[in-house]
């Protein structure tokens, strides 16, 4: 069936919208294939918590670079991708999504996880905001496991 006249620019031009079930899960899968994939550049839909991730992403220096986008329909975070010089892979091994939206992971602030003994970082969803396990435990603060990097 083909579309003619002005139905047919109007489907052409118009944008999915689509709900997701964990865009967490959705900002992790698009850094880890723009990664794999050797892209320099990732645009992600933005909201307020994937921004504080995308912070902390640089802070630890898993990322080089990044710029929030503001939109008319959709904010977007630009990010640019940091790759070793000599051996052109990722910085990020792995990403993993620990909490998901059917099988919620707390921690205390005793029981706070180490990744990778160290070398990576967890990314809680506290009280006190989003932050590194590292600084959650120096804060004595739990919260919601969301992710490993390393």
């Amino acid at each position: 069936m083909k579309f003619r006249g002005k139905v047919a620019s109007e489907n052409q031009n118009r944008k999915l919208n689509y709900m997701l079930t964990d865009p967490i899960a959705d900002f992790l899968t698009r850094i880890r294939n723009a990664a794999q994939a050797g892209h320099r550049v990732v645009e992600i839909p933005a909201s307020n918590l994937k921004k504080e991730m995308t912070k902390i992403l640089f802070d630890q220096g898993f990322i080089l670079s990044y710029k929030f986008i503001d939109d008319k329909v959709q904010d977007v975070i630009k990010i640019a991708l940091k790759y070793d010089k000599i051996t052109k892979e990722s910085v990020i091994k792995n990403l993993k999504r620990v909490s998901t939206p059917g099988l919620r992971q707390y921690r205390g602030a005793d029981e706070m996880p180490r990744v990778l003994n160290g070398l990576g970082i967890a990314i809680i969803s506290t009280s006190k905001g989003v932050m590194t396990n590292k600084k959650a435990r120096q804060e004595n603060v739990g919260g919601e496991v969301l992710c490993y990097v390393y």
